[in-house]
């Protein structure tokens, strides 16, 4: 594609870092890990912060550290990324399936609300597409029943919620440094928590549960962090607000331009930070393309387009035969009418107009 729909941004400062951790010769967890790990909890203003290989070991890390197993529930969304469920089967516990706010496409409480039964243990609100769920709502509802709240802000890098940002939210919180979110350790993640009780449990459970060396007091994992993804990390770290104001940029140029053209462009809630990490448009009832024709016509323009995401996760064949979830009819919707379009910090101004004039002189096809 000309334009793709997602691009890593990494240069001569991220491949200098990795050479010097190749130089030093300590290639894993070590004190470059460490550094990554203070300066990215003072960047979400959280107590702690612990560096994981992926964004799914830090949700699998989280929900062992709440206390989550064998006879528990995980309320989680319908409409997210795979991992935010099978991270609470990872555990032995059972996701139950809430519906999402129509406008926002984030977890909705009133849902959440429904699901929640006598073994449900914990909450877990994905910040999608960049943009933090209803935390005040969804935190009453845990305040209510004693469960713990776990932030997946996988694509929420630097976003806020009044003024406070993701990672500082909730009990836990987890990302991803996959290439292609906000900023990228190549691949990788990171928990943040106030409570010190969860971070040491955290830190127990991705270094084989040794409380210190070859003194096991738990079965963990192999989940660390190398010191060669955490070089590549203080870079994007530093750069991922200029990232993030591009984005935005980017998406506010995308909002103007489309309209009148009959998609449904991303709505922002109040007090809130989007970050974009996706730009998803909706097409409505009596849009004249399908969405098929609509992504084949940019395609043949060399506009890169994706779906996120065309199957609700209850719906996946893995979980669709038990589960227990309620109806999740927006979720329905969304996954049969969102498209996303490229927004990332290397799409320029040129591609904007290129993207907005090429939507606009779209037929029925």
């Amino acid at each position: 594609m000309k334009i793709p729909v997602a691009r890593p941004l990494v240069g001569e400062e991220e491949i200098e870092a990795v050479a010097e951790v190749m130089r030093s010769g300590m290639l894993a967890q070590g004190s470059v890990v460490a550094e990554f790990e203070s300066r990215f909890a003072d960047y979400c203003g959280a107590a702690h912060a612990i560096g994981v290989n992926s964004g799914t070991a830090a949700l699998h890390a989280a929900l062992l550290a709440a206390g989550v197993g064998p006879g528990d529930s995980v309320v989680v969304p319908a409409f997210t990324f795979f991992a935010t469920a099978s991270s609470v089967s990872m555990c032995g516990a059972t996701p139950l399936f809430a519906d999402v706010d129509p406008h926002t496409f984030n977890i909705d409480p009133d849902s959440v609300g429904v699901l929640i039964r006598p073994d449900t243990r914990a909450v877990v609100g994905v910040h999608l597409f960049g943009q933090p769920f209803d935390v005040a709502a969804v935190r009453a509802l845990c305040d209510d029943h004693d469960l713990v709240l776990i932030e997946d802000a996988a694509q929420a890098h630097g976003a806020e919620y009044h003024g406070k940002r993701a990672g500082s939210l909730a009990d836990l919180a987890c990302f991803s440094f996959y290439p292609t979110k906000n900023m990228t350790t190549g691949e990788g993640g990171m928990v943040t928590t106030d409570d010190d009780g969860f971070a040491k449990q955290v830190r127990l459970l991705i270094n084989h549960g040794q409380s210190r060396k070859y003194l096991h007091s738990a079965v963990g994992y192999n989940y660390r962090m190398t010191n060669i993804a955490a070089a590549i990390g203080l870079v994007q770290l530093d750069r991922v607000e200029g990232f993030n104001e591009r984005r935005r940029e980017n998406a506010r140029y995308l909002d103007r331009h489309l309209a009148g053209t009959g998609l449904v462009t991303p709505y922002t809630a109040p007090d809130v930070r989007h970050v974009y990490h996706q730009y998803v448009v909706k097409l409505p009832a009596g849009y004249p393309l399908t969405r098929d024709a609509f992504m084949g016509a940019l395609a043949d323009e060399g506009i890169g387009t994706a779906v996120h995401y065309p199957i609700p996760v209850n719906r996946q064949p893995v979980y669709q035969a038990g589960s227990e979830s309620a109806s999740c009819p927006v979720s329905d919707d969304l996954a049969a009418s969102v498209v996303s379009l490229p927004v990332h910090p290397a799409v320029t101004d040129e591609e904007l107009a290129y993207i907005c004039d090429a939507v606009r002189g779209l037929r029925a096809v």
